[in-house]
């Protein structure tokens, strides 16, 4: 039942109808929040890695991987050709600069793999494949260069969590004696790079959906041991939970999720807490819809992005309360400190934005 959670949100998600997604459109007199990019293809962007203004990396369907180092005025097709082949679905990519990367591919059993390049691109080896047919990965999380967490949705009734200390050459399964049961129906979705994310040294936070309610797992000792809060985003059923997460301190961050069908209302779809996950409390006037990707500003303390497949979201005063400030596409955004933010989503969809637009 894990694994069936992501796959099932992976069939859907591929399978939903172009023309339920509004068009980019802008009231009269207001400026677009996105500038898009022509990346050269229809693939499905659900990884994306955003190093600084000029440089960033996405990754998504049929083993696709882009790489700009011009702000997104062209891109480089460097896609591992085995993925490509294979049609591999890459789902996560964390970057470290503009020639240093990891990648994450989905799916059943050998499926998931991760995949990291020294050279931009230009050569990708394969260090970790999955050979346990009831693990199913969703998302990776880098707390520096070298440290670094892989998760699997639940098995043997627990959350299994890779771990590399090498920059993703290397991986090992971490002990499961210090992370909590999983609930009936509970697993994580690989929506957009944010179900597993990192902040400071050893702080790392696990976002759930499908059971009875919507969980935020963490741990302090770099997924050794966890503890878990329930969140106020509805769940409840194997469509609805927490799909995303961002932490701009240890202390403050925000979920986003909902009901990842079309059509379907998303009522309560950010949360945030300010202890660490210990507690959450609902946006008192939440995003239009539902969401699986959110970012904060950078050098910005209220400032956070929401989005998802209707839609932008902007937040000023720390995700209490959100408004819509662009109806186009996209799964996943990110930001970097030098003050450039990026989003990534569906036919090839990825724009940027400097931050200082949104303030």
């Amino acid at each position: 039942m894990s694994w069936g959670l992501c796959a099932a949100a992976l069939t859907a998600a591929l399978a939903a109808p172009a023309d339920a997604v509004p068009p980019d459109r802008h009231r009269q007199g207001e400026r677009p929040v996105w500038t898009l990019t022509d990346t050269g293809t229809d693939a499905r962007f659900r990884g994306l890695a955003a190093v600084d203004r000029r440089t960033a990396w996405v990754a998504g369907t049929r083993g696709t991987v882009l790489r700009t180092t011009d702000g997104g005025h062209r891109w480089r097709d460097v896609s591992p050709v085995g993925a490509v082949r294979e049609g591999l679905e890459f789902r996560d990519i964390e970057a470290f600069d503009s020639r240093h990367a990891v990648a994450l591919a989905i799916g059943e059993g050998e499926a998931s793999r991760v995949l990291r390049t020294d050279d931009g691109g230009v050569t990708w080896t394969e260090s970790f494949r999955n050979t346990d047919a009831r693990a199913f990965y969703d998302c990776l999380a880098f707390f520096d260069r070298r440290h670094g967490l892989a998760m699997s949705d639940p098995v043997d009734g627990k959350y299994r969590i890779l771990s590399t200390d090498d920059g993703g050459r290397n991986w090992r399964v971490l002990p499961s004696a210090g992370m909590p049961e999983a609930r009936d129906g509970e697993a994580s979705f690989a929506a957009g790079g944010q179900c597993l994310v990192a902040s400071g040294p050893g702080d790392v936070w696990l976002a759930t959906g499908g059971a009875a309610t919507a969980r935020v797992l963490h741990s302090a000792d770099r997924g050794l041991s966890w503890s878990a809060a329930e969140s106020s985003i509805p769940a409840g059923d194997p469509a609805r939970g927490v799909f995303a997460l961002a932490f701009r301190d240890r202390r403050h961050g925000i979920a986003v999720g909902g009901d990842y069908r079309a059509g379907l209302p998303s009522p309560d779809s950010a949360a945030v807490t300010g202890d660490g996950g210990r507690s959450w409390r609902g946006s008192s006037v939440p995003p239009a819809g539902y969401r699986s990707g959110v970012a904060w500003l950078p050098h910005d303390r209220s400032g956070a992005l929401a989005v998802g497949p209707t839609g932008t979201d902007l937040s000023r005063d720390g995700g209490r309360t959100w408004h819509t400030v662009d109806r186009g596409s996209f799964d996943t955004v990110a930001c970097t400190p030098d003050g450039g933010c990026w989003a990534a989503g569906e036919t090839g969809r990825v724009a940027r934005t400097e931050a200082w637009n949104l303030r």
